[in-house]
């Protein structure tokens, strides 16, 4: 096994490191948190997002409203140097959309001057390692600084730091369709007709579903977000038609259960329950893709009814799946990848990590967010300690820090970030007194709307 050192961190940095920033890695919630905790403690860092804006993932799904209210999306630290402006909080107990989260928050504090000077848009970074090392080499390493690789608009560049922040997420990196985790044969034919999941259905990609057969492939709180929008659209467009698909015989996590501890999680079920038993949803159960492919709607071959699109028919996607001895093929204009996410490790190959063998997150980690075992709120509280990686100050945060469990929540990030910053300012009793406090049924669910009449789902496909 390797050894992790959780040794008090040095408060003076050596010669090669001194001068150096901190790299944060993603401009999102977690990521200017980051940068707020370290600017509150007076060190250095660049902050780097490979959108062209803070928040850039956010945007994507801006338009559908969060589990969180407001008083659980705003980093402490934040609030504090964001006061200092003049800025005022929202209400504390309303649930913003994920454009409101941008807008009213992350927005005003990328734009203080401690953080927008330090902040650079347009950077992906590609890879991370240590200056002349690889993952191989060992002596001298702790004192070596860190290589990232970005790639900008301009070309591709390297840049130092004397620690790395990864806050860069996972809503970049969905799993597959393909229930063996591997993406389904003919995936590159028919990639222009799957969409990512959270699509802004009764908005700007309206054109895209109005009309035509959307299958969804998902078994969480996103598909069920889509579906339920789809249900929508189909009641102001005709020919609009909806195909559920799950590969286990229920879908539990948004299914109804009379022992739910959260009743408005139970109540987006049973919403879609409803549609489900009313026809208005097919429910295709026990199905694995194994393949796609363009192809002719063929009534006889496929498990949905046949389109009313009258679109020509290079335009049809056929899924192919696996269910129970035999295969069957759905036809679709349109398909929802609202299978989870995953995350992208690529980047990080010349670092040394340990991950969990099954989430993929750290491994101190993994038992505290186990799925199969924990909800949102029952996430205990963890900081640096749970974070640390072989490669010394290095941490993974935020979603990112879980893998591919669904179960994380802002308010647990910020406190990740929290700690590590202590801990990277020397201030080990700091890091290692972890608090957090969450409602019972930690507020990862709610399918009421922010106020009366909105038109806005609440986002399932993660718990902030």
């Amino acid at each position: 096994m390797t050894l992790i050192d959780l040794t008090a961190p040095t408060t003076t940095a050596p010669s090669r490191l001194r001068g150096l920033p901190v790299a944060i890695v993603g401009a999102g919630p977690i990521g200017l948190a980051a940068a707020a905790n370290l600017s509150e403690r007076g060190i250095d860092f660049v902050l780097l997002e490979a959108g062209d804006r803070i928040g850039a993932s956010v945007v994507q799904w801006g338009h559908t409203r969060l589990f969180s209210p407001w008083k659980h999306l705003v980093d402490p630290a934040a609030a504090r140097l964001l006061s200092e402006t003049g800025w005022t909080p929202p209400p504390a107990d309303s649930l913003p959309t994920g454009a409101e989260l941008v807008e009213q928050f992350l927005a005003p504090l990328a734009a203080l001057p401690a953080i927008a000077g330090r902040t650079r848009l347009g950077v992906d970074v590609t890879d991370v390692t240590r200056e002349g090392m690889d993952r191989t080499r060992t002596t001298g390493r702790a004192q070596t600084p860190f290589l990232l690789r970005v790639r900008t608009a301009d070309g591709v560049e390297e840049l130092t730091a004397r620690a790395v922040i990864d806050a860069s997420g996972t809503y970049l990196t969905p799993n597959s369709l393909g229930s063996s985790g591997l993406d389904p044969l003919g995936l590159p034919e028919v990639a222009d007709l799957v969409s990512h999941a959270l699509p802004d259905v009764l908005g700007r990609e309206r054109a895209a579903f109005a009309g035509r057969h959307t299958v969804v492939v998902g078994a969480g709180h996103s598909a069920a977000n889509t579906l339920l929008k789809l249900a929508t659209l189909a009641e102001q467009e005709p020919g609009t038609r909806i195909t559920w698909v799950i590969r286990n015989a229920t879908a539990a996590r948004v299914t109804t259960s009379p022992d739910d501890e959260l009743a408005a999680r139970a109540s987006i079920g049973a919403r879609v329950d409803a549609l489900v038993d009313a026809g208005r949803i097919e429910l295709v159960d026990r199905f694995e893709i194994v393949r796609l492919a363009r192809g002719s709607r063929d009534a006889s071959s496929s498990v949905g009814r046949p389109s009313t699109n009258a679109d020509d028919e290079a335009s049809v996607a056929r899924i192919t799946g696996r269910r129970g001895d035999g295969l069957e093929t759905i036809s679709a204009d349109r398909i929802v990848n609202a299978t989870g996410f995953r995350p992208n490790l690529d980047m990080l190959r010349e670092i040394r990590l340990e991950l969990d063998d099954i989430v993929e997150a750290p491994r101190r980690l993994a038992p505290l967010i186990d799925p199969n075992v924990h909800s949102c709120g029952t996430v205990e509280p963890h900081g640096f300690a749970e974070l640390t990686q072989p490669e010394r100050d290095f941490f993974i945060v935020g979603m990112k820090s879980y893998g591919r469990a669904p179960t994380f929540l802002l308010a647990t990030g910020y406190e990740q970030v929290r700690s590590v910053s202590a801990w990277l300012a020397g201030d080990a009793a700091a890091a290692r007194n972890v608090e957090l406090v969450l409602p019972a049924t930690g507020v990862c669910s709610t399918g009421a709307p922010a106020t009366a009449g909105a038109a806005n789902e609440t986002n399932g496909s993660c718990c902030s």
